[in-house]
């Protein structure tokens, strides 16, 4: 989401928005000091990366470097996550960017950590049956709350709900006007719109919103959409993803030694995955 605009077409990417969203919020910096993890982290970035490091990328960078025998230091920024493999990987400022999307073709990528998708978020008591994008429920729905930019506004057009909706998405940053720069659609703010009853339902980058499904005041149901949601044109649209580690494309020795930090500490990161309730596929 940290975050990446997911790959919405097969073969196909949207325009950044996060997740998305472009990476986790978290880049990490290993270069002439082997014995540190330098790790660039968003400032605020919940639920990804935040100063107070209560974040769940926060978390697995404890994890990796302690794996990789690292001491871990945060080098905070106070820009988006999105801009961190521009401004800081591709920079040479970092070394490493967590929470990218497998295969991204800017960076040489990890072994995903972990694999999840963007899902369906409503009231759990009102006896809805919602699998996929062509729920008959969704028919009977007005207002729905999503990131711009996303699969998920792809699919908002193959129903024919986005003029209907765009006022409503634009009301939730205030109208304000996303040309030329970045405006993030919080995740706890979706997710409360579910629950205050202003949405009929949410459709968001699971992960970014499994925290705040998990602590909202009524019971809400997260259903992880079909990998690939079928579209009119026959090409579809991606929904899953498999998240990875970036580094430089040159920097072949330190991803070998990431690729092997992760697998041994695999039942760690799951465990703080699973306990932040993130779906995983």
């Amino acid at each position: 989401m940290k975050r990446n605009m997911k790959q919405a077409k097969s073969g196909r990417m949207l325009p950044s928005f996060l997740a998305l969203l472009l990476g986790s919020g978290l880049a990490f910096n290993a270069q002439a000091n082997t014995s540190t993890l330098k790790v660039c982290a968003a400032s605020d970035e919940m639920p990804y990366s935040n100063k107070q490091q209560e974040g769940f990328e926060n978390q697995l960078a404890k994890i990796l470097a302690d794996t990789m025998d690292r001491e871990l230091e945060f080098v905070w920024s106070d820009k988006a996550a999105i801009f961190l493999v521009t401004e800081k990987l591709l920079k040479n400022q970092c070394d490493v960017v967590m929470g990218v999307d497998k295969g991204d073709p800017r960076v040489a990528t990890s072994d995903p950590y972990y694999k999840s998708g963007y899902a369906f978020i409503y009231p759990a008591d009102k006896g809805l049956d919602i699998k996929n994008w062509q729920s008959p429920a969704l028919k009977d729905m007005s207002k729905f709350a999503i990131v711009p930019g996303s699969p998920s506004e792809v699919m908002l057009r193959e129903i024919d709900k986005y003029e209907g909706n765009f006022n409503y998405t634009m009301s939730l940053i205030g109208f304000k006007s996303r040309r030329n720069q970045y405006v993030r659609y919080a995740p706890d703010l979706l997710v409360s719109e579910v629950v205050s009853g202003k949405a009929d339902i949410a459709h968001i980058w699971a992960p970014e919103a499994a925290r705040y499904v998990k602590s909202a005041s009524i019971p809400l149901k997260m259903v992880v959409s079909e990998e690939i949601a079928p579209t009119h044109d026959g090409e579809g649209v991606r929904q899953q993803f498999e998240q990875a580690i970036a580094v430089r494309s040159d920097d072949q020795e330190l991803l070998k030694e990431i690729n092997t930090a992760l697998h041994k500490a695999d039942p760690k990161i799951k465990a703080v995955l699973k306990d932040e309730g993130i779906p995983l596929l």
